[in-house]
């Protein structure tokens, strides 16, 4: 997953747009051995924002840049061993991701070793991003990750280690944060 963040951040500032997880991704649940569920709208972004503080220069920068979002959506299921899923589970978003607008930007796919692959669409309206979806698949691990709102690639990597975002390496030193 790693790879696809590091190409998702490269692609500057972004304003997402939500997309519906088909409810069989859900009932991964049940073989799943940990399971992250982050579902953040606006109001909710800023009262969780409320929990950190002015004082410490990262956790006020990560509060300002919640302010802004209409939501931030991780989903993701971790694996005892490989096979518990079937790659083709993301298929019913990646149906959602080829409507009008929509461009897969970049595909990660790891044709042997890791089985890691990745991918990053984005929906492209007059002038400007109308909304980015990250799709990670690995032999133990299924992620979607979704961030709606204005966001640069600073105010990314800050929010790395928050409200489910993973860590996200920008090529830029950075603080690594983990409260949540």
């Amino acid at each position: 997953m790693k790879y696809a963040l590091v190409l998702f951040v490269a692609i500057g500032p972004l304003l997402a747009q939500d997309v519906k997880l088909p409810p069989g991704i859900y009932k991964l649940a049940t073989k799943a051995t940990q399971v992250v569920d982050v579902s953040l709208d606006g109001p909710m972004l800023r009262l969780a924002g409320r929990f950190l503080s002015n004082n410490d220069p990262d956790e006020a920068k990560v509060k300002s840049i919640v302010a802004g979002l209409k939501g931030i959506y991780v989903n993701s299921f971790e694996f005892e061993k490989e096979g518990e899923y079937s790659p083709s589970e993301l298929d019913e978003i990646r149906h959602q991701l080829r409507g009008p607008g929509w461009s897969r930007m970049v595909a990660v796919t790891s044709k042997k070793g890791s089985g890691d692959n990745a991918e990053i669409y984005m929906k492209l309206d007059d002038d400007h991003i109308g909304g980015l979806v990250i799709l990670c698949a690995e032999p133990k691990e299924l992620t979607v990750v979704n961030i709606v709102g204005n966001i640069s690639l600073d105010d990314l990597s800050a929010l790395g280690g928050h409200f489910g975002v993973p860590d996200i390496e920008t090529g830029k030193e950075h603080k690594k944060a983990t409260k949540e």
